[in-house]
């Protein structure tokens, strides 16, 4: 059975929308709170999930390219929104004005769709883990999956 570059971007456009159902879900149902960190690492995986879509339509080689390094660099800020949440902003009793929060106002998509871009918790009080790690790490172990199939997807154009 051999892996098509339509099958790895389907795959990443599914579990990308996958993580933005689970913390809709962990918001919603368990009243976990997002703050500002972690409603931008939906953003990315939204925009990964777009991004992939388009890939899907684009078959050209230039068309496949673009869009891996598209998703590289999506990954690449996903990856340090996670850490940054974990390491700088989870210590930190206040989000107010950080650079997670400017770029959310700048979409305009918290007053759009605020049940799933509004921040409703600090960074402190959204540090919560879940089967023993933070929840962040576990959005951190997506981003660098789906950077591992776009450098797959490059690699297999060149």
């Amino acid at each position: 059975m051999t892996l098509t570059s339509r099958a790895v971007l389907a795959g990443i456009a599914c579990v990308a929308l996958a993580a933005v159902a689970a913390a809709l879900v962990s918001q919603h149902a368990f009243d976990m709170q997002p703050c500002p960190w972690c409603v931008l690492q939906r953003l990315f995986f939204v925009a990964i999930a777009l991004v992939a879509a388009v890939g899907l339509a684009w078959r050209s080689a230039t068309g496949q390219r673009s869009v891996a390094f598209a998703l590289l660099l999506l990954c690449g800020g996903g990856i340090a929104a996670a850490l940054w949440q974990h390491f700088v902003a989870a210590l930190s009793s206040s989000c107010r004005l950080t650079m997670a929060e400017r770029i959310l106002s700048a979409t305009g998509l918290p007053s759009l769709l605020p049940d799933v871009f509004e921040a409703r918790a600090t960074c402190a009080d959204a540090a919560i883990d879940l089967l023993g790690l933070p929840y962040e790490f576990w959005s951190l172990a997506l981003f660098v999956i789906i950077e591992a199939a776009a450098v797959w997807l490059l690699a297999r154009r060149t």
